[in-house]
């Protein structure tokens, strides 16, 4: 395993936890925790023992309280060599971005466990998540126009699909901070949880995905929604559904599904996500940065 020095990644079972690890800064991000998340979801995409990722943050107080923007942090987090951004020739790339596109592309499912404040991109850094769980005393705030700057880390993408054009103009635009109850109504979040249980209640639902459901299923799954449904017409996912449906329906976990529903047992799906995903996946082209 990797010397990370502000993260965490614990591999338990099934089930991997990554936790954003600097608590007497709340968490605050930098280029190096971008890298380190980075390398860490590199590790359990490649590890077909883990089923599902937990996400969340190091102590009670913060998820993560946004970039940190002191020297010891990386300092002019917003300039082309902070950790806001990054400058290749003529290329400057949001450090946000790169980590929640490193998300989107996980072929295992993300389960966010908010401890706390989350804030900028302590925030846009969970909507790639598939399932977000929050402690009942979080915040959040996209914060961005009360800093002079602009949504960050694809969020402008991400925030209409997950809670409607409407909500994320009014937070985007407002900046304001919100309680974990207003995030909860308008379905930023799953569930709310006393600090002491958010883990647990996340490790449960980890566990359901794990104990229950084929690993190529899920990861054909989860490309499948997030990819397909923001396509112009149901047609795109049509084309997509028929060539999974019939290359799954011949797989080795299939045949295992189907025994185990009738003889009335838990699963054991043979299938991996490293050697055995349909001939056809990845389906798309993904796109350059330019």
């Amino acid at each position: 395993m990797p010397d990370f020095t502000q993260i965490t990644l614990e591999i338990s079972g099934t089930v991997a936890t990554i936790t954003l690890n600097r608590p007497e800064k709340m968490n605050a991000f930098t280029r190096v925790m971008m890298q380190e998340m980075i390398e860490a979801l590199d590790i359990t995409d490649a590890e077909d023992g883990v089923r599902a990722v937990i996400v969340t943050g190091s102590g009670d107080r913060a998820f993560c309280a946004g970039a940190d923007l002191t020297p010891e942090g990386g300092g002019q987090v917003f300039s082309s060599e902070g950790s806001g951004a990054e400058l290749s020739s003529e290329i400057v790339r949001d450090s946000g971005g790169r980590l929640t596109l490193r998300l989107f592309n996980s072929t295992k499912p993300l389960i966010g466990a908010c401890n706390g404040v989350a804030v900028g991109v302590g925030a846009t850094m969970q909507l790639p998540f598939d399932i977000r769980l929050a402690a009942d005393s979080a915040r959040f705030g996209f914060v961005f126009a009360r800093r002079g700057i602009a949504p960050e880390a694809a969020s402008s993408w991400f925030l209409p699909r997950l809670v409607g054009m409407q909500t994320a103009l009014e937070w985007c635009m407002t900046g304001r901070i919100f309680d974990a109850a207003e995030a909860r109504d308008r379905g930023l979040i799953r569930s709310l949880h006393p600090q002491a249980d958010l883990l647990g209640a996340a490790r449960d639902i980890a566990m359901e995905i794990a104990d229950n459901t084929s690993a190529v299923s899920v990861a054909m799954t989860r490309a499948m929604l997030w990819r397909l449904s923001p396509t112009q017409h149901p047609m795109m996912a049509h084309r997509i559904d028929s060539r999974a449906i019939y290359r799954l329906s011949k797989s080795a976990d299939a045949k295992e599904g189907i025994e185990s529903f009738l003889q009335k047992r838990p699963p054991n799906y043979p299938d991996t996500v490293s050697g055995d995903m349909p001939d056809f996946y990845p389906w798309w082209d993904e796109p350059d940065y330019a």
